[in-house]
């Protein structure tokens, strides 16, 4: 062998979940593999998933509701019925990582330690004799006809393998070294790549009222969708209100449909403070608390509905002498609040880019690869795994989920019939 020839039997370019997860899942089949990244440690996106706690997976157990929740779910499905929820559980459990369910299905390490997680991982991998070149790019891919020869590092070096999986991630939090380079290379060799795009994005607006809140969690707030007058749709779930704007798990939720409509014209967000209550019936219990209160000023009523930063920016929104007894507030003054508490509106000035996009929408077709195997349709060495993938999903483990279920199929594929 040359100098500068490195000969194996898989190939992985990228150390994130569905890089470390294919290259194991090849290496526990006998399979003699060597995984590539170019930043100096493993799981840069894991570290920071649930705020360092690691929302590693999802555990929606009914198999096609957990695929209608993502993008091309339908592809996914597959995958999931070979590696989701369960298996995922029974695997981490096996590997010493114990794991816990909390609120909307959201699986979190017992530790709740995302540098846990990777560490086992990296042990794992080692483990089962997987090489690590750290610190090496991908300069070129070499192919000819359908399939691929070789890679060809930065440094000089080049990868020889019968087969080879991509796994470099999309372009969401380019810091991580997630730059979108698998595209590049996805299209050069015939594939075809729906242009990416931020997902899981907080919303930027200059509402004045922002400030007043910013810090302020809604647990179950709603939130409509407005362009040209009309309402185009609505949502509801925990959100958090932040001076630059919007975020929160349901308006990152909805940010790729305020992404669509942004491109179609302006669009303006209503937010519901009280969903569950109707117009009539909140003016009920307002007025309600202000006959009650009638000898108290208006800025020290309405304490039963809401925390005190939420109640004094409505009155400052409202306008309302604040000094004055809750007796002397008129009915249009009293129905001026209640239209203000069903809803706040937040003009859009645009989504944050991948730079703060927890996930990137659009990717290589899947029209063009294998669902069960994830195996290229054009190239026939060429694997795919994770978010390099047109599939993307919602808050809450979906998107690991995702990168775990095609980085299995992808490493135990790539290894079959040798």
């Amino acid at each position: 062998m040359e100098k500068n020839k490195f000969e194996f039997d898989v190939a992985v370019v990228g150390g994130g979940p569905a890089g470390m997860m294919a290259a194991l899942r090849a290496a526990e089949k006998g399979a003699r593999v060597v995984l590539v990244e170019k930043k100096d440690f493993f799981g840069t996106k894991l570290l920071m998933t649930g705020g360092g706690r690691c929302n590693i997976s999802q555990a929606e157990s009914d198999l096609k509701k957990l695929a209608q929740s993502y993008k091309n779910g339908r592809f996914l499905l597959p995958a999931l019925r070979k590696f989701g929820p369960e298996e995922f559980s029974r695997y981490f459990e096996r590997l010493g990582v114990g794991l816990k369910v909390e609120k909307n299905g959201r699986v979190f390490p017992k530790s709740e330690k995302a540098s846990d997680v990777v560490g086992t991982l990296r042990k794992r991998l080692l483990e089962n004799g997987v090489n690590f070149f750290m610190e090496s790019e991908v300069a070129e891919i070499g192919f000819s006809g359908s399939v691929i020869e070789k890679l060809v590092l930065k440094d000089g070096r080049e990868v020889v393998a019968q087969n080879y999986i991509i796994a470099t991630g999309g372009k969401s939090y380019p810091h991580s070294g997630s730059t979108g380079q698998g595209y590049g290379w996805a299209e050069k060799i015939g594939h075809t790549v729906a242009d990416p795009e931020p997902s899981l994005v907080p919303v930027k607006s200059e509402a004045e009222w922002l400030a007043d809140l910013q810090g302020v969690s809604l647990s179950d707030a709603k939130v409509g969708a407005y362009q040209d007058g009309k309402k185009i749709f609505e949502s509801q779930g925990e959100m958090l209100v932040a001076h630059f704007g919007l975020s929160g798990p349901m308006v990152l939720n909805i940010s790729g449909k305020i992404r669509d409509l942004l491109k179609s014209g302006d669009v303006v967000l209503k937010v519901d403070l009280k969903p569950h209550m109707d117009a009539e019936k909140l003016d009920e219990v307002v007025r309600a608390d202000l006959e009650r209160n009638a000898g108290k000023k208006l800025a020290n009523c309405l304490g039963d509905l809401f925390s005190e930063k939420v109640r004094d920016a409505v009155l400052k929104l409202s306008k309302i002498d604040t000094e004055k007894h809750a007796a002397k507030v008129s009915r249009e003054e009293r129905r001026k609040i209640v239209f203000l508490i069903k809803g706040l509106e937040v003009p859009v000035k645009e989504l944050f880019g991948f730079d703060r996009a927890m996930v990137t929408s659009g990717g290589i077709s899947t029209k063009e690869v294998d669902s069960k195997t994830m195996r290229s349709k054009k190239i026939d060495n060429l694997f795919f795994a994770g978010e390099v993938l047109d599939v993307d999903g919602p808050t809450g483990g979906y998107n690991l989920l995702a990168c775990w279920s095609t980085g299995y199929a992808a490493g135990e594929n790539s290894f079959r019939g040798f």
